[in-house]
């Protein structure tokens, strides 16, 4: 029981804008004080001894809610989900991962979204301090700050699949025999 009480839920403002992720139990609490909505389901039900519910997925707020948008901090954690936990030379998905400077430190590069990227142990190394024209080695794409959606679907796993069209991702088509 619980750990389907640490689920992750989508919370939309009312206006189906995506705010953030939190968990199953913060959400039953907003479903019970009914400040929010269910929009969406997981197959779980929740029971007590006077109520059974289902375990929501999906929840809307019922009044809209003026967000001042928080910027998504410049962590490793972060800058590995931006990358997929994926080598920004090379491809691979070894692990450990690191964080590269593409600018190096040492030659005015600091710690921004821009100049950090993940890459293998094998790749960092090579590079060293290096400038990446000085060595012949590339980036398989350019690293850009995340925008707030982007984040967010980061978080969507195979079971939460009814997330997808809230974060304007494509739906998954269905086999049909």
């Amino acid at each position: 029981m619980a750990a389907i009480l640490n689920r992750r839920v989508l919370v939309l403002n009312q206006s189906y804008e995506p705010l953030m992720v939190i968990g199953a139990r913060r959400a039953i609490i907003l479903l019970l004080s009914e400040k929010v909505e269910s929009l969406e389901n997981y197959h779980e039900i929740i029971h007590s001894v006077y109520l059974s519910l289902p375990l929501p997925s999906v929840i809307k707020l019922k009044e809209y809610a003026k967000i001042r948008r928080k910027e998504i901090v410049l962590s490793r954690k972060n800058i590995l989900k931006r990358d997929n936990h994926t080598c920004q030379y090379c491809g691979a998905k070894s692990v450990p991962m690191t964080i590269d400077h593409i600018i190096p430190r040492n030659k005015s590069g600091g710690d921004s979204w821009e100049n950090l990227v993940a890459a293998c142990v094998p790749c960092n190394t090579k590079k060293g301090n290096q400038l990446l024209r000085n060595i012949q080695m590339d980036l398989s794409k350019i690293p850009r700050k995340p925008t707030m959606i982007l984040h967010l679907q980061k978080f969507v796993k195979h079971f939460q699949s009814s997330w997808r069209p809230y974060l304007f991702m494509q739906e998954k088509t269905k086999n049909v025999n």
